[in-house]
Order: structure tokens, then sequence, then C-alpha cells
């Protein structure tokens, strides 16, 4: 059975919520809620107050992780002071998952090419993830969804630096490039399996720069916005988004799909795909 993506058109923090009510998913226990907190300079990520009704919906806790490069995001001193200043701690409890160590590792046997994640280790503490994802494309992902906050977004700084090194950090940033997008995908993988698939993912198709909310200095959005999607499978949902990328008749679309297919973004898709945690077939609902 393909998995099943409902998308909406209008995109709006009301609507969210309703996507979600839509799903029927109720997330267990204690639920965190992986967001991306913006880089200190960057224009297009979306805020706190579009994300509060479906994170008070859940009544979840905020997760972030540090960055692996040095930014305002680098430390945990200088992330909480962008937490306040870009209001997210303003709206909600916050938990910078590795801001004490030691990492948590999660075990990946079936990786293809890393197999380990090194993760913060306050992610044990919760029993579900929502996963909120702004889609927009990446200097080195293609573009960045859910599988991308799954791994990057959930990856201690440790574990960025050694995803993005595809298991060396001595080749931080240089690593082959299909190697580090597989390592992406093995990544996710761990989180699907570490919540034994008790997550929902939301992927926002709106402020569409070719740039990733981690730039400081990031292109204006190149795209009209799309809508909100969402799923209970990771695989599925990037793909719709993609999909939905191509179908455009936007005039910005040629700018945006040659950083998606120059980085072979693709290939994160198909990597997680032949580990099996989702599908690459699915069913679009529009709502």
């Amino acid at each position: 059975m393909n998995a099943k993506v409902y998308l909406s058109r209008k995109i709006t923090p009301e609507k969210v919520l309703e996507l979600y009510q839509i799903l029927g998913v109720k997330l267990p226990g204690r639920v965190s809620v992986k967001v991306h907190s913006g880089e200190k300079g960057n224009q297009n990520f979306l805020r706190p107050d579009f994300w509060k009704p479906v994170v008070d919906h859940v009544g979840g806790t905020v997760v972030e992780c540090n960055t692996a490069y040095n930014g305002e995001r680098y430390t945990s001193d200088r992330h909480r002071k962008l937490l306040s200043y870009h209001g997210w701690l303003g709206y909600f409890a916050v938990d910078l998952l590795d801001e004490e160590g030691p990492d948590l590792v999660l075990e990946i046997p079936n990786g293809k090419t890393i197999q380990k994640n090194f993760v913060g280790k306050n992610l044990a503490d919760y029993d579900s993830m929502l996963v909120l994802s702004h889609f927009k494309g990446h200097p080195m992902g293609g573009f960045g969804g859910a599988l991308k906050q799954l791994s990057i977004g959930v990856a201690s700084s440790y574990g960025k630096a050694y995803i993005h090194g595809a298991g060396d950090l001595e080749k931080l940033w240089t690593a082959d490039h299909d190697l580090f997008l597989e390592s992406m995908a093995d990544a996710a993988g761990s989180i699907v399996d570490f919540f034994h698939g008790q997550i929902v993912y939301i992927n926002v198709m709106k402020n569409i720069s070719v740039d990733c909310d981690c730039c400081a200095v990031a292109e204006d959005p190149c795209i009209a916005d799309i809508g909100i999607l969402i799923s209970t499978d990771p695989i599925a949902i990037d793909q719709a988004c993609v999909d939905l990328i191509y179908a455009s008749t936007d005039p910005g679309k040629p700018h945006l799909l040659k950083r998606i297919e120059s980085c072979n973004g693709i290939h994160t898709i198909e990597a997680a795909a032949a580990l099996g945690y989702g599908s690459r077939a699915y069913e679009l609902i529009e709502v």
C-alpha cells in the first residue's frame, strides 16, 4: 500500500494543525518537536509563531542540536541566545539535546555508509517525535526536508561532523558527496528505529530558497509557495515535495532544480528507500 501524504495549498499555522488532525495519529508519551531554529541573519526560516498551534496541540518540547560549523548555533551558550533572539524561548520549552555530553550512540547495523549515529543524550527522554521541516534547497544536500531534519537535524554537533564526513571526521566537508548523502539516509533511519516509527512529518513549502536556513546569508526565495504536506513516511513526503517542484510552472523552477540536481539530491531519497524505512510510492491527498 502506498504511503499517504496529505497536501494543503493554503499555508497558515491553523492549517498545519488541521492537517495533523486529519492525519489522525496520536503521538505517544513525551513528544519531542524537532525544529530548525534558523541561523542568525537568515530571512527564510519558519518562525516559532507559525508552529505554535501544532506544538501546543501535541504538548511537545521543542528540541534542537548544535551545529558542526562555527556560527551562532555552534555552542550551547550561543545557541540559547539565538533561540531567545528568534523568539523560540518566548513560545516554548526548548531542549538542546546535546547541551551536555556524552552523546547517545545509535547503532546502524544495516547502514550503507555509516554504522553509528551520534545524537544528544537527551533524545532518550522522549517517546515520539514531531518533525517540522521547512522544505527548501540546500548547498550540500540539494534540498532539505524530513530526511535532513531526521539526520543532520537530530545529530549532535559531533554527529553532524560524522555524517558530513561519511564516518571520517578528517573529511568533514570533503567526503565523497554520494557517501555523505547515503550517510544522511543511514542516520535518518536510526532515528526512525529509535522511536519505533512513532514519528509524524510536516514539510512546509514556503519561502523556498536554494539555500538552507543554516545559511546566515541566504538567497531570497526563487519560487512561489506551494503548500503544507504531512505524512508518517519521511521518504514519501520528501519525494512528494520534489515531485511538486518538478510539476511547478513557476519561472524560478530551473534555478531551484539546478541546485537540487547539481548536488544529486535525489540520492538521499534513493538511499533511504533502499534501507526500507519508507517508500517513494505515495498517494497524494489534497485537502
